[in-house]
């Protein structure tokens, strides 16, 4: 037994994504706690989760509506990353490389939305 979700690659890879900055904000100082590392956070689980609530929902049109929202909370990640490399949080080498793995990750949910017909 499994949910549709479970296996889209696109769900897989947000899955891995938000690990990650769960792991990386765990190293911002204490005093960001309820600032950027709950925010930064809450958009990586933002991706995961509507890519998830939308897969199941009863139309295309549906789905392509909360990719998009998935699509907006993965931009949010990345300007937390610009943040937290402006702060000093993350050196450029952690910024490049996490940078990365979200652009991919927008571009596939982008490509994904554009592949669905209403």
């Amino acid at each position: 037994m499994g949910f549709k979700f479970e296996d889209l690659r696109i769900w897989q890879s947000a899955l891995k994504r938000t690990v990650e900055i769960y792991t990386l904000s765990k190293s911002f100082p204490a005093d960001e706690r309820f600032n950027l590392i709950s925010q930064m956070n809450r958009a990586a689980d933002s991706v995961v989760l509507n890519i998830a609530e939308g897969s199941v929902g009863l139309s295309n049109k549906e789905f392509k509506r909360f990719l998009r929202i998935a699509n907006r909370s993965a931009l949010e990640v990345v300007s937390c990353l610009h943040i937290a490399k402006a702060k000093g949080f993350i050196n450029q080498e952690l910024f490049d490389e996490l940078y990365s793995k979200y652009e991919i990750l927008i571009i596939s949910i982008q490509a994904l939305i554009k592949s669905i017909t209403d």
